[in-house]
């Protein structure tokens, strides 16, 4: 699949299924392709344990962003900036509410109140934390904008174009629509990863960002 979409795709992602399955030589073996890596592994832990975990995640070869769970907290936000923080490459991204939830679900683990308020909450907190950017559903990046200002990188997933299912996302966008929201990077997989013409469907997800980015310069 990341030699099919060679040139098209401007980063492949490792999520903790590819990582469970086939370790950091799969990470390597992208680097040694050519490709950059988004290490989407959403540490979760004792500051301790994320410190030494996004250090080691750092040493890999190729890795452009890393993830880990704002939901974890200052102390530990502020452990992962110690320690890879300072680098160039990764950029430290906080995930703030996955887009599988909504308001009923939040509430159902205890978090009250709309997916926006805990969003913008969570961001406020990453950057407190030195974090680069975030993670987070189309529908929070003007709020975060607001609160977070221009500098913090907004990692957008649940991108679905018009034609695709939703699948198990529950607050999803277009392309188009994440772009003029103001995203700076999209995340899209199923759509791509899931098509007929892999190669294909992601060229036609590349021309929906170019005619955004074009309408927005034209404002």
């Amino acid at each position: 699949m990341a030699r099919r979409l060679r040139g098209v795709a401007g980063m492949v992602k490792v999520g903790s299924r590819l990582f469970t399955a086939e370790g950091p030589d799969v990470v390597r073996e992208l680097a040694r392709a050519g490709h950059k890596v988004f290490l989407d592994l959403k540490f979760h832990d004792i500051p301790s344990t994320v410190a030494g975990a996004g250090a080691a995640a750092a040493r890999l070869p190729g890795v452009s962003l890393l993830t880990l769970h704002s939901l974890g907290g200052l102390e530990m936000m502020e452990a992962a900036t110690k320690v890879v923080g300072n680098r160039s490459q990764p950029k430290l991204l906080g995930v703030t509410i996955l887009t599988s939830h909504d308001a009923a679900t939040l509430k159902s683990v205890g978090i009250i109140g709309p997916p926006v308020t805990r969003a913008v909450k969570l961001a406020k907190l990453a950057k407190v934390a030195g974090l680069k950017g975030v993670v987070a559903s189309a529908h929070e990046i003007r709020a975060i904008r607001r609160a977070c200002g221009p500098r913090l990188l907004i990692v957008v997933p649940g991108i679905r174009p018009a034609h695709a299912a939703d699948n198990d996302q529950s607050r999803v966008a277009t392309p188009a629509e994440a772009i003029r929201a103001g995203a700076d990077y999209l995340v899209i997989g199923r759509p791509i990863t899931g098509a007929r013409d892999p190669r294909q469907a992601a060229i036609v997800i590349q021309q929906e960002i170019s005619d955004a980015l074009a309408g927005q310069s034209r404002r």
